[in-house]
C-alpha cells in the first residue's frame, strides 16, 4: 500500500512558476514510476509527465513539454513537477500517481496507475 500527498499548488500570474511536491509513505516507493495528471473542470485526466522508477527516464505530455520539470529523490519518498512558463490553461488540480508498470506507452493511461493522491490546486490568472 502506497500513501500519496500533494503539496505546492497555489495562485500564481501568467509566467509564473511552481514547485509540486508528492510525498510518499508506504514500501517500495523507489519501485514505481511515479506520474502527474491533471484536471481542469468539466475535463478529462490529462496526463503530464512520467519519470521511471530508476530517474533515468522521463516523459511529457506535448502540451508541457519545455516548460515542466519532474524529478525524484527516493531517498525522501518524493516526486517533484517544477512548473514554468505557466499560463491560464494550466489551471488545474494536480494529482500525483504510483504504478507498477514501465512502459511509457501504458504509463499515459489513467487506468495504468495503482495509486493516486488528492490532488493540488493550481491557478493561474491572465
Amino acid at each position: 500500500q502506497v500513501q500519496l500527498v500533494e503539496s505546492g499548488g497555489g495562485w500564481v500570474q501568467a509566467g509564473g512558476s511552481l514547485r509540486l511536491s508528492c510525498t510518499a509513505s508506504g514500501r517500495a516507493f523507489s519501485s514505481y514510476s511515479m506520474g502527474w495528471f491533471r484536471q481542469a473542470p468539466g475535463k478529462e485526466r490529462e496526463f503530464v509527465a512520467v519519470i521511471s522508477w530508476s530517474t533515468s527516464s522521463t516523459y511529457y505530455g506535448d502540451s508541457v513539454k519545455g516548460r515542466f520539470t519532474i524529478s525524484r529523490d527516493n531517498a525522501k519518498n518524493t516526486v517533484y513537477l517544477q512548473v514554468d512558463s505557466l499560463n491560464p490553461e494550466d489551471t488545474a488540480v494536480y494529482y500525483c500517481a504510483a504504478s507498477r508498470h514501465y512502459l511509457f506507452s501504458r504509463l499515459l493511461r489513467v487506468n495504468e496507475y495503482d495509486y493516486w493522491g488528492q490532488g493540488t490546486q493550481v491557478t493561474v490568472s491572465s
